[in-house]
């Protein structure tokens, strides 16, 4: 289809990239607590020049390893402080992810390599992450880089392969700490145990590749141990061990918590990526069955059965198994290509799809609403996501695998344009950049801002866009001097007994996300 196009693959991918990753990246600001939180560590570390030690409000911030500060900093010096490059790392790691699956699957599988790129650039999963100001991507890009590069190994002998994989995995733990190279062990010696060869083990033990991953990964975590006498205990015993063994930071979700979430991340491409599971385990009996779809599926189940038992539950954890999902539909399709569906994988298939532009469609209204009001205004979206349903059932059922391109890319652009349209609603909702835009049109002068019994999103997500630290009332950080406040709707009376004999205006409030704004006299 590319070639009947003329359309070079590398110029497609990179649009494809650019409209899912960069397209409207700032529609929505910083959301949540780490976004912001994230960002901020950056700009402080870029004010300091210190590559070494990230820091929140002048504090060391101990919690994750530096490679996505290191590349927002990169960021902020080339085009600024924004929230646009501060997620620019994340697109940028997304965008190598889906040119290392191209290439991995166009230099060892042939056929279906632009499809299988061009699904895992629009599945829900890569792209939700590639727009978010986070670690996840960092360490999702160079771990699947890492197993692409040790199967390539693998299957060619070749040792650049080998090296590759050790460097990036060393930056893996760079991006997210040890858990990178442990399950990168556990998958490749279930993988040896599956095929009945100890000899993988052994060779993949190679003495140049662990020198140059300790020459990539250990200095950063030298110099910060050296530097911050308690990273050991805080980073290694609390944030890694105890974040996997006990629920200290409460994040408590059932044991089967990452099977929906998975599936989730998957969206558009859950059905076929259940098919492929299915035809790739019934392949294991075979002996001429393909060593790569066995090693995609150890990689799948090694990480959400690991994730699965950690006490500690996120969504962004299992994002590493999205990509080996892809591949194995990237194989799926290879071995069909020109075949038909099932009919309830195509029936399922255009159900989904219709489900997610209907959802879409409607967003800004249940966001508004907090319902989905069944009256007129569903009528056009349900029209819609049934004919975009119809539509993909039609050219399954006429092309087959041979159109897998067309009919579901053609829906999730659709799907994906709707929610760009959606974004302000979801800025005035989620994100606290409309909240200091607000407070600086109703206080003009630059005067510090604190809070009191909002969410932490609101604190982390107003300290990037004032660029200052943010006190809470309720935690007995009043500030002395004249200053903004912040408020839960409400609670007037709740705070002013924190100031008492102070001053207190009423400046307005943002019905958005329930808040009030007061100013605060000496």
């Amino acid at each position: 289809m590319t070639s009947r196009l003329r359309i070079p693959d590398w110029l497609l991918l990179l649009a494809f990239c650019a409209f899912f990753f960069l397209w409207k990246l700032s529609s929505i600001g910083l959301i949540g607590a780490d976004e912001p939180r994230y960002a901020q560590v950056a700009r402080e570390m870029l004010a300091r020049h210190d590559w070494v030690t990230p820091t929140l409000g002048g504090i060391p911030w101990l919690e994750k390893p530096p490679l996505y500060y290191c590349q927002a900093m990169i960021a902020y010096r080339l085009l600024g402080v924004s929230d646009w490059s501060a997620r620019l790392p994340s697109a940028f790691d997304a965008s190598a992810l889906v040119f290392a699956i191209y290439w991995f699957l166009r230099r060892f599988r042939s056929l279906g390599a632009v499809d299988a790129a061009l699904m895992l650039a629009s599945s829900a999963g890569i792209v939700g992450y590639a727009r978010a100001a986070s670690m996840d991507m960092a360490l999702t890009a160079t771990f699947t880089i890492a197993m692409l590069a040790w199967y390539a190994w693998f299957e060619s002998g070749s040792s650049l392969y080998l090296a590759i994989f050790y460097a990036s995995l060393a930056l893996a733990m760079l991006a997210k700490g040890p858990v990178a190279p442990f399950l990168a062990v556990v998958i490749i010696g279930v993988f040896a145990a599956v095929q009945r060869n100890w000899k993988i083990g052994w060779r993949t033990l190679w003495l140049p590749g662990i020198l140059l991953f300790c020459l990539v990964s250990l200095p950063w975590y030298i110099m910060v141990q050296l530097r911050n006498p308690r990273f050991f205990r805080f980073f290694i015993l609390e944030h890694n061990l105890a974040r996997f063994g006990t629920n200290v930071f409460h994040h408590p979700e059932p044991f089967w918590y990452y099977i929906p979430v998975t599936l989730l991340g998957l969206v558009p491409w859950t059905v076929f990526v259940l098919a492929a599971l299915v035809w790739a385990i019934r392949e294991f009996r075979k002996r001429d069955a393909d060593g790569l779809n066995i090693f995609l599926v150890i990689w799948i189940a090694v990480i959400i059965v690991f994730f699965s038992i950690s006490q500690s539950k996120l969504p962004g954890y299992i994002l590493p198994a999205i990509p080996p999902g892809i591949l194995l539909l990237g194989n799926y399709v290879r071995e069909r290509f020109g075949q038909r569906p099932h009919p309830v994988v195509i029936v399922l298939h255009a159900v989904l799809s219709s489900t997610l532009i209907f959802a879409a469609l409607l967003l800004r209204y249940s966001l508004l609403q907090h319902r989905v009001q069944w009256d007129s205004s569903a009528i056009i979206p349900l029209v819609v996501a049934i004919a975009a349903g119809t539509l993909v059932a039609f050219l399954f059922m006429r092309s087959g695998f041979s159109g897998v391109r067309v009919a579901t890319i053609v829906p999730v652009v659709a799907l994906a344009i709707a929610l760009r349209f959606g974004a302000p609603v979801l800025d005035e909702t989620l994100s606290a950049r409309p909240v200091s835009e607000a407070l600086s049109r109703l206080a003009p002068q630059q005067l510090p801002v604190a809070v009191v019994l909002v969410p932490r999103e609101t604190e982390f997500g107003l300290q990037f866009y004032r660029n200052q630290k943010i006190p809470r009332y309720e935690l007995g950080q009043v500030p002395a001097g004249e200053h903004l406040l912040v408020a839960a709707q409400g609670f007037r009376n709740a705070f002013a007994k924190n100031v008492p004999g102070r001053r207190i205006v009423y400046l307005g409030n943002f019905p958005g996300q329930r808040l009030e704004f007061f100013y605060v006299g000496q």
